[in-house]
């Protein structure tokens, strides 16, 4: 937990923003009269689920929730919080304090960061609690903690043992071909007792994944992918937009990955829409695709009976993978965190030739790069209740002349510089033909007092609304 009692000073529309916070998944506001054991709780929920806010120091009042700014008389005041959280998390990297103030309300108002740790957090009195919409749930027999560790990725499912005929693995095309390019000289049942991944008359979880060649045959619902066909662009689809039935992919993991992508583009490839040359096939990076199916694969929860779904819209392609984010990733930090659920998935499937996940660590990232050179928007990353879905959305980020208009509607002068910060283009010169192409147009004009590094361009200071033709 970080000491610090800094009071940061706010506006009134930052103080008009706190109080009216949404209790949710992510938020939470409270009195200046909740109880410190009540408070840990709180914490513990919110460090055990995605993290969150809590503001301490703000009435409400029930019936009309209508709130009030109330904080504490001085920081001292709170000195009471400060100790049972110390008291209950005397490591409390995952806690941040501070106060808030404004000049026109009250008090100080106590604003809690929790983060998200891949440990399980205990209240005060040695209880374990997980955020629950905008309340709180206990964890109060040993299944629900099993699953808050799995969730968390504490233990992890891929260890557990399934009773499995070992013929099914020892002379599986999955194994030979494992063993052929990685120790030629290798015998199976010896590879895999060496990996612990077998004992008499079972093999793990990781293991028939890897090297059965009809794993769905042993983990039913848990190890095939399902690709969906929907004609429409909505959110809110039935199936009266499902386009024929179906496709159930399966096979070990390594195949699995690779005959979904094939699958998933050969779907694609059937979807049309008008351009400038008429009806064009829509087109999305295959390094995003195989990237995101990758991780829905290597990344999913094996311990929940669901497989991973692959739904191709009009204008999107969504990856739905079961489980949450593992250890202390979110939405906001999967680029840059790493946490394997599956790590011993991870790391054998990483030996095979050509292995789907060749840069480990990489993959969303790549997936990001591979959208951002179409030009298309990024991936959307949505954690929900027991499942992580990706969209994939063919929208574009807009043409560079679009992008830098759009900043003229509200700057007076734009930069090389700043015109390449926006649209992504890494050129000075390919930015200057830009300025050229939209100087053509009678769009913008070079500042004729601002040369060389200083060099800017503006809307023409004599242009009348019947001087500018539309971007084509």
């Amino acid at each position: 937990m970080e000491s610090t009692h800094s009071v940061y000073e706010i506006d009134d529309s930052q103080a008009a923003n706190i109080m009216a916070t949404q209790e949710n998944y992510l938020n939470d506001i409270k009195a200046r009269e909740i109880k410190p054991a009540k408070l840990s709780e709180t914490i513990s929920a919110f460090a055990n689920a995605a993290g969150g806010d809590v503001y301490i120091g703000i009435d409400e009042d029930k019936s009309t929730n209508a709130r009030r700014w109330r904080g504490f008389d001085d920081s001292e005041q709170a000195n009471d919080f400060f100790h049972t959280l110390f008291q209950a998390h005397p490591f409390g990297n995952h806690i941040k304090l501070e106060f808030l103030q404004n000049k026109n309300f009250p008090g100080l108002v106590l604003h809690i960061t929790v983060k998200k740790v891949k440990e399980i957090v205990k209240s005060s009195s040695g209880d374990v609690f997980v955020r629950i919409n905008a309340g709180k749930q206990k964890i109060d027999t040993p299944e629900k903690l099993k699953r808050l560790e799995l969730d968390k990725g504490i233990i992890t499912f891929e260890n557990e043992w399934v009773e499995v005929p070992l013929e099914k693995i020892e002379n599986s095309l999955s194994v030979l071909n494992f063993l052929i390019n990685v120790i030629p000289t290798g015998e199976p049942l010896t590879y895999l007792n060496n990996q612990e991944l077998i004992k008499e008359g079972h093999a793990r979880v990781c293991g028939i994944l890897l090297f059965c060649d009809e794993p769905a045959v042993f983990l039913p619902k848990r190890s095939s992918i399902k690709i969906a066909r929907y004609k429409t662009k909505d959110d809110d689809i039935g199936r009266e937009f499902l386009d024929g039935n179906p496709i159930t992919v399966e096979g070990d993991a390594y195949n699995l990955v690779y005959n979904a992508v094939t699958q998933t583009k050969r779907v694609i490839e059937g979807i049309k829409r008008l351009g400038e040359d008429g009806l064009e096939a829509i087109e999305y990076p295959e390094e995003a695709l195989h990237e995101v199916i990758t991780n829905a694969i290597l990344h999913r929860d094996y311990s929940i009976v669901a497989d991973v779904q692959i739904r191709i819209f009009d204008n999107r392609v969504e990856v739905e993978s079961p489980g949450k984010l593992p250890g202390h990733v979110t939405t906001e930090n999967i680029l840059d965190a790493q946490s394997a659920r599956n790590p011993s998935l991870v790391r054998l499937i990483n030996k095979f030739p050509n292995p789907p996940n060749k840069d480990v660590g990489e993959g969303l990232n790549t997936a990001f790069r591979a959208m951002e050179t179409l030009r298309l928007k990024p991936p959307i990353i949505i954690e929900k209740d027991a499942s992580v879905l990706v969209v994939i959305r063919h929208e574009s980020l807009g043409s560079p002349e679009e992008l830098v208009m759009q900043y003229m509607d509200i700057h007076d002068e734009i930069t090389n510089t700043v015109a390449r910060e926006i649209t992504g283009i890494k050129s000075e010169n390919s930015m200057k033909n830009v300025f050229l192409r939209l100087k053509a147009r009678n769009m913008l004009e070079p500042i004729p007092e601002r040369k060389g590094s200083a060099s800017a361009w503006r809307k023409p200071i004599a242009a009348t609304k019947g001087d500018t033709d539309p971007i084509e």
